[in-house]
This record gives structure tokens, sequence and C-alpha cells, in this order.
């Protein structure tokens, strides 16, 4: 660690003004589980999609019985060291921006100002009709109305606030339409196959043409929606330092790749 944590220090000392982008390796110390591992592959069946999650109503029960279980945990999470040193350095002005794959919001309970939630926030719920806003947390009660004593196996937890369940205990499970209008509920948060908002992306690039160089923590950068702006930075001609455990897609590109710990590294670095 003492090593990584010299070199990412003299990384960050030449470059002064650094975009930051953040993934799931980013959390995992404050107990959420990351979705793949060190070797880049999926750790387990890959989440729900937006088109199974907007047309199949058996699958958004699945979903929201095992949010129903899943979600204390990011309710109950904490910011861990690298969250913290993140903060301390948007604080002190080291950064053009920190941008996010996590939904968890722990960057903003860690002091980080101007966080920008590529993925959206898991905190938060939409509705597809109408578009109204309310809170995980509301909603939470309402589960919990619909579906008193509603007891099935737990196999443990998930990434993003979800769990393992005992299939057959999901099929009973009942969900609540949106108060306004009806309409389906949806975690306020980007599924996979559906596109990253444009003012996220665009508020992003633009941060990034004002860095120095880029900080890529505890991503595997599989996803194009992180990937594109390591190919940026690249093309731009912009040092890139990755600090994460295992191989990422941008490990070609990179100036600095630190396979280590991000928070005590980070704590140590910055």
């Amino acid at each position: 660690m003492d090593e990584s944590a010299d070199r990412l220090r003299d990384f960050l000392s030449t470059h002064r003004r650094v975009f930051v982008l953040t993934g799931a390796g980013c959390s995992t110390a404050s107990g959420i589980p990351d979705y793949r591992g060190e070797d880049g592959a999926w750790k387990r069946t890959a989440p729900v999609t937006y088109q199974a999650f907007t047309t199949e109503p058996a699958m958004r029960s699945r979903y929201w019985a095992r949010s129903f279980v899943g979600w204390p945990l990011v309710e109950r999470a904490r910011p861990n060291t690298a969250h913290i040193a993140l903060a301390d350095a948007g604080r002190r002005g080291r950064l053009t921006a920190l941008v996010t794959q996590n939904v968890d919001g722990l960057h903003q309970r860690a002091g980080s100002p101007g966080v920008t939630d590529l993925h959206g926030r898991i905190d938060a719920v939409a509705c597809l009709a109408c578009g109204y806003r309310s809170s995980r947390a509301a909603l939470q009660q309402q589960l919990a109305a619909l579906n008193p004593g509603w007891a099935p196996r737990i196999d443990g937890p998930a990434p993003d606030g979800d769990a393992d369940v005992d299939d057959a205990a999901i099929a009973g499970f009942r969900i609540p339409a949106c108060d306004r209008c009806g309409g389906v509920l949806k975690p306020d948060v980007v599924f996979f196959g559906e596109n990253v908002p444009r003012d996220r992306v665009a508020a992003a690039a633009g941060a990034l043409q004002q860095a120095d160089a880029m900080l890529v923590v505890g991503s595997s950068l599989m996803v194009y929606s992180g990937y594109r702006f390591a190919r940026a930075a690249h093309e731009a001609g912009k040092p890139l330092a990755i600090l994460t455990r295992g191989v990422t897609r941008a490990d070609p590109l990179a100036t600095l790749k630190l396979d280590a710990d991000c928070g005590p590294v980070l704590a140590a670095a910055w």
C-alpha cells in the first residue's frame, strides 16, 4: 500500500486539478457489494434491464421485492475512508469534478461538493408516467404496508440495494403505483440498457476539459458510460491514473495503474 500511495501522491502533486470518476469499488468498504470480480466478469446474474422492468409486471414485482429486503443496507451505509479523502480533496479545490457511477449517495454523505450522480440515486423514486419524484424511504413504508408479514428466505445482499431472495416468495409480493397518476414507479437510477441523461454526460465532459488529469477510483470501466471519459481523457492527451482492484477496460490507456484498495491509498496520498 505504501508504494501505491507514494506513486499516487507523486501523480497528484504534478496534476493539481483532477477529474475523478468513482465506481462500486469505492463503496465496498461501506458494506455495499460490487457487481464484478477482479477479472472484470460478473459475480452474479446481470442486473435487470430497463426494457424488462418497463414491460414485464413480474419483473417489476421481483425487483421491488428484492429491493424491499436490500434497501435498508444502503440506507444504513456510511462513508468510508475513500469517500472522506475525496470529500476533503474537493473542499480544498483539487477536483474539477467528482463523477460517480454509484447510486448510493455516500459521496454526498461524506461532504463532497458538486457530485455528479451519473447513474442517478437509489434513495429516490420516479414515476415513469408523470415524472413525480418521491423518496425511497417513503416507498419502503408503502411496500411494508402492502405486504404485512412477508418473510422470504434471504440468501444475502447484492449490489445497489438489491438482495438474493427466495424466488418462490416473490410471486405474491405487491407493489404500489404512483400516488398522483397511477403510473409505474421506478428507482431514479439508470438501468442497464437505459441511456444516461445527456445533461449529466455534457456536464461531466465539460469538467473533464478543465482538468489537468483524470483519476478513476474503484471502477472496472466495463460499462461504457464510465469508460467514455477515460477514453476522452486519453484522446485529449490528459494523464489517466486508475486505482482499483483487478483489471479495467482502460488499462491500456492508463498513465498510472494501481492495483490496490482505494480507501487506504487515497487517505495516504491525498
